[in-house]
C-alpha cells in the first residue's frame, strides 16, 4: 500500500471515528440527568466517560498534523477563536432572552459548558508549537508531568478552561504523532474481536466497582482539593486514571471501521453538531419545564450537563 493510500485511509478511519463520539457525546449527555436514578445507566455514562474525551482530543491532535505551523496554523487559530466568540455569545444571549436561566455566570474567560474544547483546542495548539523542538517522548514526558501538577494548583477549572487543557494535553500530543500505518498493521480480525471482548470487560469492571470511581476525575476541570484528596501524592490518582484512559482509549480504536461508509462522510460534519447540540438540549429542558408548568409534572427536571464539553 502506496503511503498516499496509507494516509487516505487513516483520514477515513479517524473520521469514523470522530462520528462515533459525536454519539458518545449525544448519548452521554441525554442519560447523564437520570443516571442517579439508574444504575445500569450509571454505568454506561462512566464507560462512555473514560474513553470519550480523551478520544476526541486525540482525534483533534491527529488532525492538527498538516495545519499546526505557518500560514494554515494562524488561519485555524484564528478560525477557533471567532468559534468560540461567536458560539459563547450566542448561547449567552440565548439564555437570558429565550430560555432565561437563572443563577448563571456568563464571561468570556468561562467557557460556555461545551465551549471548553474550543479554548483548550487553541490551548493545546500553542502548548506544542512551543515543544515542537523537543522529541515526542520529551514532549509526552512533559504533558504528563503538566497534567498531573495542574491539579495542585488552587484556581477555578473553568477559567479559560486551563485544567482540562493541561490535564488532557498528552492525548493531543499522542494524536498529533501517531502513525496509522503501525495501528493498520494490528487491526485484525482477532485484534478486533479481542477489542470487543475487552470493552465488554471493562463495562462489567465499572458495573461491579464503578461506585468507587468520581465522575469529577474523568471531567479533568477540578483541582485535587475539590476531588476530596488533598495529600501530596493526590497526582498519583490522575496517573493511574491516565492509564484507565489510554487501556480504554486503545479498545475502543480497535472496533472503529478503517473502510469508507456513510459514517466517514458525518464524520465531516461532527464540529458544528458538536457545538450546536447544546441548543437542542436547552430546548428540551425548556420544553419539559413547559411541560410541568402546564399539566402539572412534579417529575425532576433534567439540568443541563456538568461535565460538558464535549468532544469535536
Amino acid at each position: 500500500m502506496s503511503a498516499h493510500q496509507l494516509q487516505s485511509r487513516g483520514e477515513t478511519f479517524f473520521l469514523n471515528l470522530r462520528f462515533l463520539l459525536i454519539v458518545c457525546v449525544f448519548v452521554g449527555n441525554a442519560i447523564e440527568p437520570m443516571i442517579t436514578r439508574m444504575e445500569g445507566l450509571h454505568v454506561l455514562y462512566l464507560w462512555i466517560f473514560t474513553f470519550h474525551i480523551p478520544l476526541f482530543v486525540f482525534v483533534t491532535g491527529y488532525f492538527a498534523k498538516s495545519n499546526l505551523t505557518g500560514t494554515a496554523g494562524r488561519k485555524i487559530m484564528v478560525q477557533i477563536g471567532l468559534q468560540y466568540v461567536i458560539f459563547q455569545s450566542l448561547y449567552s444571549v440565548l439564555d437570558r432572552t429565550v430560555f432565561h436561566v437563572p443563577d448563571i455566570h456568563h464571561s468570556f474567560f468561562a467557557p460556555y459548558l461545551l465551549l471548553w474544547f474550543l479554548a483548550s483546542h487553541l490551548g493545546w495548539r500553542l502548548l506544542l508549537l512551543a515543544m515542537r523542538k523537543w522529541s515526542p517522548r520529551q514532549q509526552i514526558a512533559a504533558a504528563v508531568t503538566l497534567g498531573l501538577l495542574v491539579g495542585y494548583l488552587p484556581l477555578d477549572g473553568t477559567w479559560l478552561s486551563v485544567s482540562r487543557t493541561f490535564v488532557f494535553l498528552p492525548f493531543f500530543i499522542a494524536g498529533y504523532h501517531f502513525s496509522f500505518e503501525a495501528l493498520n498493521k494490528k487491526l485484525t480480525r482477532n485484534v478486533r474481536l479481542a477489542g470487543i471482548a475487552l470493552s465488554i470487560g471493562l463495562f462489567a469492571v465499572i458495573l461491579i466497582g464503578g461506585n468507587r470511581l468520581v465522575p469529577g476525575w474523568l471531567y479533568g476541570n477540578m483541582t485535587y482539593m475539590q476531588l476530596q484528596h488533598e495529600e501530596w501524592y493526590a497526582g498519583l490518582y490522575r496517573l493511574a486514571l491516565y492509564g484507565l484512559q489510554l487501556a480504554a482509549g486503545t479498545v475502543f480504536l480497535s472496533l472503529v471501521p478503517k473502510r469508507e461508509s456513510p459514517l466517514t462522510d458525518y464524520g465531516r460534519r461532527t464540529l458544528y453538531v458538536f457545538l450546536l447540540h447544546g441548543l437542542l438540549i436547552r430546548i428540551a429542558a425548556a420544553s419539559l419545564r413547559h411541560r410541568r408548568c402546564t399539566v402539572g409534572w412534579r417529575a425532576p427536571l433534567p439540568e443541563w450537563p456538568s461535565s460538558w464539553p464535549p468532544s469535536g
